[in-house]
């Protein structure tokens, strides 16, 4: 089997990302048509878009930590199939709501918030759950296939929402995305041999004192916290494209449904490249990380200058292709060096701080293209990711083992050099060992 897809050989995971796919093609169908109720169909704005995008990450700020919790302690399949049942009838509902005439904005506020503390719940164990179906090994891979799974369906599911929207109406693309949930709930109950309940004696008692270990486990970390950090500035501002697409479309190239919808499929074919990449890589890299996220503002402010909408479009491949290979490589690098035990509660404090700031800068995005015009979402976005990623290796750098020296020749440039391990977790193989000396130079 080749490299980018070997981790499909075990039939547990073959089963869950099969399943996973197809729910992920079905929210990515609820996103476009979520956005489209609110701005178009319901003439709520871009603060409306914007307000609703920060209700549906605002449970991974209040919620996420207790995810982490329930995956450390519970039956992750177990856990996972009630989260995915929650969710689909979250997607059933604003469907019957806007079939029926009855829907308002309140009314999607308030299920992209329920939608939100489903996610929030189910997307720690989800992670965690991974490393439960494959080898230590194959985990790398499988955590980049998982993305290659997410971005696939994100090549599909905008496309077909656009489509579905201008024929059929928002309504069903809400009632398709419940259906499409019996699908993960059908391959979790088909798993064989996973673990169940951790054993008693594995257990720690008392909530609180779990989640302190867990947030104490990432303080002791330095690395983490660089690389978290990196990740808070990407998701607060940069990855908002959910919403500024659809300014985009509809409010600088004045396009319709089906352009909309197909923007988040072109971006796909980036994500997608992006995350297939990613899955051939071995051992993900803090260097790769830092400089990704830099690269990655320099192109989203290019997109937002982009004068017409096919150049906008194309503009979106290198977008997505930087995006995923950022977020593949920060989520491998936590997974591949915090153990097991902690594993689900790092992993919701990972996801906490990356999605969580969405609920802030979204609502601020939104108020900005009101404000100033639909391409300063993309501008701004773009700008604030880049110093983020620059300000965490500056300030972080010296407690996280990295040395950052300036260079005139053979051009102007940074030289980032990794000189300390990181701790080591006893229970990950050697060829993941973070802290291992590298160096990388950007012009």
């Amino acid at each position: 089997m080749s490299p980018t897809f070997h981790s499909l050989r075990h039939r547990n995971y073959r089963l869950y990302w099969s399943g996973m796919f197809l729910s992920n093609v079905g929210t990515w169908m609820q996103r476009i048509a979520q956005d489209w109720l609110v701005l178009v169909v319901l003439g709520g704005g871009a603060q409306a878009v914007g307000i609703t995008t920060g209700l549906q990450f605002l449970p991974f700020l209040l919620v996420a930590p207790f995810g982490g919790l329930l995956a450390d302690r519970f039956d992750k399949r177990k856990l996972l199939i009630l989260t995915n049942s929650f969710l689909g009838l979250v997607g059933l509902t604003l469907g019957v709501l806007t079939l029926t005439g009855l829907a308002e904005i309140w009314h999607v506020y308030v299920l992209a918030f329920l939608l939100g503390v489903g996610s929030a719940l189910d997307n720690p164990a989800r992670q965690a759950f991974v490393s439960e179906l494959v080898a230590k090994d194959d985990l790398t891979n499988a955590v980049a296939l998982n993305s290659a799974s997410f971005n696939a369906a994100r090549l599909i599911g905008p496309g077909v929402a656009g489509i579905l929207i201008g024929v059929i109406g928002t309504g069903w693309v809400f009632i398709l995305n419940g259906a499409s949930f019996v699908s993960p709930i059908l391959a979790l109950l088909l798993l064989r041999g996973v673990p169940g309940r951790p054993k008693r004696g594995e257990e720690r008692p008392g909530a609180v004192s779990q989640l302190r270990e867990g947030v104490a486990y990432l303080w002791s970390r330095p690395d983490l916290l660089m690389v978290v950090t990196i990740m808070f500035g990407l998701g607060t501002f940069g990855m908002n494209f959910q919403m500024t697409m659809a300014l985009m479309a509809t409010d600088v190239y004045d396009k319709g449904p089906s352009e909309y919808g197909l923007l988040g499929s072109i971006m796909a074919i980036g994500t997608l490249s992006g995350a297939l990449v990613a899955a051939r890589r071995r051992v993900p890299r803090r260097r790769l990380i830092v400089g990704g996220a830099v690269v990655f503002g320099v192109f989203e402010i290019a997109a937002g200058l982009m004068p017409s909408y096919l150049l906008f479009a194309i503009s979106l491949v290198p977008v997505g292709i930087i995006a995923m290979t950022v977020l593949t490589a920060a989520n491998a690098y936590v997974q591949t060096t915090v153990p097991q035990y902690v594993r689900g509660r790092v992993m919701s404090l990972y996801m906490m701080i990356f999605m969580g700031g969405t609920p802030f800068g979204a609502p601020v995005i939104g108020f900005v293209a009101d404000a100033f015009g639909a391409r300063w979402s993309l501008l701004g976005g773009g700008i604030l990711t880049a110093a983020f990623a620059i300000g965490a290796l500056l300030i972080l750098a010296p407690r996280s083992g990295v040395v950052v020296r300036t260079r005139l020749r053979p051009r102007p440039g940074l030289v980032v050099v990794t000189t300390a391990p990181a701790p080591m977790p006893a229970d990950e193989p050697e060829s993941v060992r973070p802290g291992t000396r590298d160096a990388v130079s950007a012009a």
